[in-house]
């Protein structure tokens, strides 16, 4: 089963997905695959914050914030992918030198999760919802945005389930699961 989990950012969804992964994994093989490269204090937190949280769940974390696909490296099991919004970053802006965007970057990152969804036993997405509002942005960021609905429409596409976290609602858009 694929689930794709979206929200507003900081709401719960890690610990959501987290929920969904060992239900789905029904004892078996689970894998947290952290996609945030951090880039100061405020990254270090969060990331030692879901570490913690996610302590005694029985998840093999990989640390992979670019090649999303290299997570599979032969093993079964569930995958819980969080963030695709930060893999996204990741892709687009390999260096922090660099303003440019790789132009190629989405491609590359639906290329990816496409490949978890077909050979992973399960697999759960996280990613934020920040492309709906009627604020206008500078190119670079309207650019970032719109790169993510394309990889989050293309998810939700193939994915069983897609679920919303909203205002502490859950909200089924595709599919259901048992929670």
């Amino acid at each position: 089963m694929n689930v794709l989990i979206s929200g507003g950012c900081k709401n719960g969804k890690t610990s959501f997905a987290q929920d969904i992964a060992v239900k789905l994994s029904a004892g078996g093989k689970r894998y947290y695959v952290a996609t945030m490269i951090p880039y100061d204090e405020e990254d270090r937190k969060r990331i030692d914050l879901h570490i913690k949280d996610r302590a005694n769940m029985g998840f093999t974390t990989l640390e992979i914030g670019r090649d999303i696909s290299s997570c599979l490296y032969g093993t079964n099991g569930t995958f819980l992918v969080d963030s695709v919004t930060a893999l996204l970053l990741n892709e687009m802006f390999p260096s922090s030198h660099s303003g440019e965007a790789d132009e190629n970057a989405v491609k590359r990152c639906i290329e990816g999760l496409l490949k978890i969804t077909e050979k992973a036993e399960n697999a759960v997405f996280v990613t934020d919802y920040i492309y709906s509002d009627a604020i206008r942005y500078d190119s670079f960021t309207q650019n970032y945005r719109k790169s993510l609905a394309a990889i989050d429409k293309k998810l939700a596409e193939v994915c069983n389930t897609v679920i919303e976290l909203c205002a502490g609602n859950v909200i089924f858009h595709k599919g259901g699961i048992v929670l």
